[in-house]
């Protein structure tokens, strides 16, 4: 099974790359964001609880993060593997997800790293808030505190792959296309 962490900070494009991804590999994409907004839209308990850290910029609490990531692989039965899109966000996390594969049979293969400046990830929330009307990604002070957590509390987590041999760092920098190539070779050397 291969079980992918694509981690970087916002707009970094885990989005867009996971996309290629899935496809290539036949992966499920579980993107705790898009798992969060979901839970928002419908204003379940869930949603309204990470609504009020997400609208400060702010990680969701572990504990609820990670049951909701735990309910949503067990939904699938005999897959081919999980990209991990924003998660695991801190250290904690990363061990509770290694637990939990562990307790299913299988674990991490890679964490795919992509590596963006600072400048040019501004650029991309700004781009993609004119398009995708995410309001989270409007908001310069909220960009820069979601940047400032990233830095702060989920950069550490690729110490955390690194020491078990299973961290690739990416350049995020260069055509869609272009990034999406590297991801693949980085893949295919596993």
């Amino acid at each position: 099974m291969l079980n992918i962490v694509l981690f970087g900070p916002p707009g970094a494009g885990k989005g867009t790359q996971s996309e290629r991804l899935i496809e290539k590999y036949g992966l499920v994409h579980l993107s705790t964001g898009d798992i969060f907004r979901a839970n928002m839209k419908g204003e379940t308990e869930l949603g309204l609880l990470a609504k009020s850290y997400i609208d400060k910029g702010q990680l969701v609490p572990d504990e609820v993060t990670i049951n909701m990531l735990r309910s949503e692989v067990l939904k699938h039965h005999d897959p081919k593997g999980f990209i991990f899109d924003g998660f695991p966000r801190t250290n904690n996390q990363a061990s509770a997800l290694d637990s939990f594969l562990t307790e299913t049979g299988t674990e991490i293969s890679v964490m795919l790293a992509l590596e963006v400046e600072e400048s040019e990830l501004k650029v991309r929330l700004k781009k993609r808030a004119e398009v995708s009307g995410r309001a989270d990604d409007a908001n310069p002070e909220v960009i820069a505190n979601r940047i400032h957590v990233y830095n702060a509390e989920t950069a550490p987590v690729k110490d955390f792959y690194q020491e078990q041999g299973k961290f690739v760092s990416i350049d995020g920098i260069g055509s869609i296309d272009e990034i999406t190539h590297r991801l693949f070779e980085a893949i295919d050397k596993l």
